[in-house]
């Protein structure tokens, strides 16, 4: 077994207390305890997917992560969870490093947590979020570009990323289309402080997806995905398959129906109340101007995940995905992911050193022979 990569320190890891700039992102139904406690152990940041767990099982889930490993690691939460506050204080106690979120919490929570020592990094996908969120008081910023899976905006993350690092004072994760040392490389050229990887992590040997599922991810290319409002009423990148070209084109009654059984399915799954479910609702129709009915199609999605996710029917589940399915073809272990991430990195950072070195060189050479620099002025 080839030797740990030496540490590659940035604000981030300063900040979370990791070897390597590298999360895991908390992809539902994916990142369970042994593919968080794997990353861990690997040297960068595992984060275990909760909004789909019932309180007894993200209790549970915190316990089973700990039992595995001692390294750091962070949770992700919805803000918008009725219990959301007693999750909070599992957080606290059980002393989990991070506490990530599609949405920043409320204030009074947000402050619980850092005076707690919490560190709280909500994942943004827009320059005025970054500043929003950073506003409030968060620790760092998750930026994910376009090219990334599940729910994600249209700027594309070598855009995102430098608009976002020049508006905020908080690290900033960059997420979206990242899977090997060079994007590291290329994300801390940008100002971020490290990278976010989902589907390379889903992707790996510890990752619980079934296997016929993750070659099914393996044989699509980078065209292969689609971002689609027909899964839950927000952009959406999937895979494209025949179950969502049958949502694209499903009437509305139709969509309609499906909707309101998943609905059905995921309050009973998730503990969540059918009040709790209308607030959200809400919300969602003021944040992101949806109708009811777009609301309703929102149970679609820890529904169809969990189809292809849990049970492995990719035929008629869906599966988030980045456009970066395109370019693996593998299924590592997540040590491998994480130390090759790194080590290419380290690999590239040098040569770029040597290379600007070697070029410095030449120059004060000529600038040597041909008087034009300071040290060979002619007088």
């Amino acid at each position: 077994m080839a030797a740990a990569p030496p540490p590659l320190r940035t604000p981030f890891t300063e900040l979370v207390g990791v070897r390597y700039p590298v999360v895991q992102t908390g992809m539902g139904w994916v990142a369970g305890p042994r593919l968080v406690a794997a990353t861990a152990e690997a040297g960068g940041l595992g984060i275990l997917a909760a909004a789909t767990l019932d309180f007894d099982q993200f209790v549970a889930a915190v316990a089973d992560v700990k039992e595995r490993t001692d390294a750091p690691f962070g949770v992700n939460l919805r803000a918008d969870q009725p219990d959301v506050a007693e999750r909070i204080e599992v957080l606290i106690r059980e002393e989990v490093r991070v506490a990530s979120f599609a949405l920043a919490p409320r204030a009074e929570l947000l402050t619980r947590l850092r005076e707690r020592g919490v560190v709280v990094i909500p994942s943004i996908g827009a320059k005025r979020h970054a500043q929003k969120v950073a506003d409030w008081g968060v620790d760092a910023v998750l930026a994910q570009g376009g090219e990334g899976g599940g729910h994600t905006g249209e700027v594309p993350t070598t855009l995102l990323i430098p608009q976002v690092v020049d508006a905020v004072d908080v690290p900033v994760v960059a997420a979206g289309g990242f899977f090997d040392g060079r994007g590291l490389v290329a994300a801390l050229a940008y100002g971020a402080a490290g990278i976010a990887m989902g589907t390379r992590f889903l992707l790996t040997q510890e990752s619980t997806v079934p296997d016929e599922v993750k070659r099914f991810y393996l044989d699509h290319g980078v065209t292969d995905t689609v971002r689609t409002t027909r899964v839950d009423g927000v952009p959406h990148r999937v895979l494209r398959t025949p179950m969502v070209d049958q949502l694209e084109t499903a009437g509305t009654v139709r969509g309609l129906a499906r909707a309101v059984v998943n609905a059905a399915r995921f309050r009973r799954l998730s503990g969540t109340s059918w009040t709790a479910m209308l607030r959200e609702g809400r919300a969602m129709r003021r944040g992101h101007e949806l109708t009811w009915s777009q609301f309703v199609m929102a149970a679609n999605t820890p529904m169809l995940l969990r189809a292809a996710m849990v049970d492995g029917r990719a035929d008629l589940g869906v599966m988030s995905s980045g456009q970066v399915v395109g370019v693996l073809d593998d299924l590592p272990t997540v040590e491998q992911v994480v130390h090759g991430v790194v080590r290419d990195a380290h690999d590239v950072l040098a040569r770029l050193t040597e290379d600007v070195g070697s070029h410095g060189d030449q120059q004060r050479h000529r600038q040597v022979e041909d008087g034009s620099g300071p040290i060979g002025q002619r007088g």
